[in-house]
């Protein structure tokens, strides 16, 4: 595997059973994402871009074909192996921030850390994250007590606290107005560029193309590029 390559999907295909009925969202799709790399994914709503983005993630399964991180095959780990993939070599946001609402914007980043046995360091580490986007003066302020946006870099620090391979979010502006979802894309492209940092970004707002290195569409259950 070409060392360049953070994150190689081959073959994936997914279908949802239910009785009467199956749904197909994926078929055969491949995606090579690169080292520094920002990668959009779009789509129409419901069209599977979660879906694949869970899949990548190795929060989902596919009924076929494999996705690799770091050369490591995610079938091939189980138990705490996959566990720590998750929570050190796969860095997460969400559309919804899932911060824990009774701690500080520092205890949240840390908590990953913490639970990778960091001790003293998760505090040292979660701060270089929070000043680098830009919530230097707002570390001990409370989920409750922070505006979306700086939620969301709450979410975006913890993410990228255990310095992961590569960094999947999904919809990560999508409950944020223009403006300030603007500016998380901004903060993602700044972040790939000055840090080395891998971002797979599932959105349906095309806006965010002019930040991505290369966008990708979801249609027919197939990936394709857009020039």
């Amino acid at each position: 595997m070409n060392d360049d390559i953070v994150l190689q999907a081959e073959g994936i295909s997914k279908t949802f059973r239910s009785t009467g009925s199956d749904i197909e969202v994926l078929r055969d799709v491949d995606l090579t994402v690169h080292k520094a790399e920002v990668v959009c994914i779009v789509g129409a709503s419901g069209v599977g871009k979660s879906t694949l983005l869970h899949i990548l993630g190795s929060l989902d399964r596919p009924d076929s074909g494999e996705v690799r991180v770091g050369g490591r095959a995610i079938h091939e780990l189980k138990g705490k192996e996959l566990d720590r993939l998750r929570n050190k070599v796969i860095g997460f946001v969400f559309q919804f921030h899932f911060l824990l609402p009774e701690f500080t914007a520092l205890e949240n980043v840390m908590v990953p850390r913490l639970i990778e046995g960091e001790g003293a360091a998760a505090a040292e580490i979660a701060r270089y994250w929070l000043e680098r986007v830009g919530l230097s003066d707002r570390m001990t302020h409370k989920p409750s007590e922070l505006s979306g946006g700086e939620q969301q870099r709450v979410a975006v620090a913890r993410a990228l606290a255990g310095k992961p391979e590569v960094v999947l979010a999904d919809e990560p502006t999508g409950n944020l107005d223009d403006a300030t979802g603007e500016e998380v894309h901004e903060l993602i492209r700044s972040l790939s560029r000055e840090d080395h940092r891998t971002f797979v970004v599932v959105t349906h707002k095309r806006d965010f193309a002019r930040y991505a290195d290369r966008v990708v569409q979801l249609a027919d259950k197939r990936l394709s590029q857009l020039e």
